[in-house]
């Protein structure tokens, strides 16, 4: 899989984009994020999350990929996470190739039933954030990532809890986003280990 150009590498490791385009009949809240991968010049497989803002009324101050529900005008959940990313972080959809998508994964508070599409950018770029929504845009490599795995004790609504998660940068991922980045990593793990003209 390494001796593959990028894209060709991911499609063969991800599942298909028009398989989970749609939404399930026992989905309650149907969402979308999309999942936004870049080589660096050094080589490493970086990927694009956001900070929410403290004052939002959900999900506030947590780490978490661009998207959100599905509007109507939407064709499908793939256009739901193209569409997102724009919002929030200003990524215009010419500038994604979807390359594969993962599992869908639920979110215990709020219901979403959240379809991750996975796209290649072609590198680095300036972001553009949404000031309603987004405080910060963080682009880690994946082996940050994958090295900052580890279970952390939380409470959240008077409720503690264990969860598997991931640090780095001083950033705590949990919940629906550290799901899809374990799966995320566990397909593209022989990835992790890429360099540039190798």
């Amino acid at each position: 899989m390494a001796d593959l150009p990028l894209e060709l590498a991911l499609e063969g490791a991800l599942l298909d984009v028009s398989a989970l385009s749609e939404a399930q009949a026992d989905e309650q809240v149907p969402a979308a994020v999309l999942v936004p991968l870049y080589e660096a010049e050094d080589g490493e497989l970086r990927v694009v999350l956001t900070r929410r803002r403290a004052d939002l009324r959900r999900h506030a101050g947590e780490i978490s990929f661009p998207g959100g529900r599905r509007d109507p005008q939407d064709a499908t959940l793939a256009d739901t996470a193209l569409r997102e990313a724009e919002e929030e972080i200003g990524l215009a959809r010419a500038e994604v190739r979807l390359v594969g998508a993962l599992e869908r994964t639920s979110t215990f508070a709020t219901n979403y039933a959240i379809h991750p599409f996975v796209g290649v950018l072609d590198g680095e770029r300036a972001w553009r954030m949404s000031a309603l929504e987004v405080d910060a845009v963080l682009e880690p490599t994946l082996r940050e990532v994958r090295d900052g795995r580890t279970r952390t004790r939380m409470e959240r609504r008077g409720i503690a809890f264990e969860t598997d998660a991931y640090v780095f940068d001083g950033e705590l991922v949990w919940g629906a986003t550290a799901r899809i980045l374990e799966e995320l990593l566990k397909r593209v793990e022989p990835l992790l280990s890429r360099r540039v003209n190798e």
